[in-house]
């Protein structure tokens, strides 16, 4: 580890593919849980991911042997709940997503919308329906902002890839020639968001 990444006081660091791969914990990672916690250092688990809470994380990590808590974990759920907020208090949505999106509205003000909402927000989802893609389209059409809570096409799990967020927004788009905003990374504002949490400047 170089003295420049030593003397850093805060660190966001990325889940999938770099703490764990699928429900296995990838080598080095106890080693520098540790080395952060011994050096007094900020850190932040930082996910594009949107289908699991930060307690959820909690319990993930804590079955693959590392004890953190729930107050580490910052999911890209929370900065498109966050981010609506901000644009819009006490909105409406209609969503497609998993409890860990549905909640985090919820937590923000929003409201669940299926006639006239403000903005049609879709993360990965397991119970993602034709009817569910044709409502969102007929939504966006009458006039509904479409977010997305990542881009990624695809995520890693121990059986392979599975589609994420960008591949299921894919459709919605196409249909309405409309493009979503996306909150996750890349985009800088989930980061500002992480390092608003942790206390940190770049």
């Amino acid at each position: 580890m170089t003295d420049g990444i030593r003397a850093k006081r805060g660190f966001i660091i990325d889940m999938d593919g770099v703490i764990y791969h699928g429900n296995r914990l990838l080598p080095g990672v106890p080693e520098f849980l540790q080395w952060l916690r011994a050096s007094g250092k900020q850190f932040l688990f930082l996910t594009n991911s949107s289908e699991r809470s930060p307690r959820e994380l909690q319990q993930k990590l804590a079955r693959l042997g590392l004890e953190v808590g729930a107050e580490h974990f910052y999911t890209s759920a929370l900065a498109t709940a966050a981010f609506l907020a901000s644009q819009k208090p006490g909105g409406s949505v209609f969503a497609i997503g998993e409890a860990a999106l549905l909640n985090a509205l919820y937590d923000a003000g929003f409201t669940m919308n299926e006639v006239n909402p403000d903005y049609v927000v879709v993360g990965e989802s397991n119970n993602y329906t034709y009817d569910r893609i044709t409502r969102a389209v007929r939504l966006v059409l009458a006039g509904a902002k479409l977010i997305g809570t990542n881009p990624d096409l695809t995520g890693p799990t121990e059986a392979g890839l599975v589609p994420a967020t960008g591949a299921l927004l894919a459709p919605i788009e196409l249909a309405t020639g409309c493009k979503a905003y996306y909150v996750g990374k890349p985009n800088p504002l989930i980061m500002r968001h992480a390092l608003k949490k942790l206390g940190c400047t770049r």
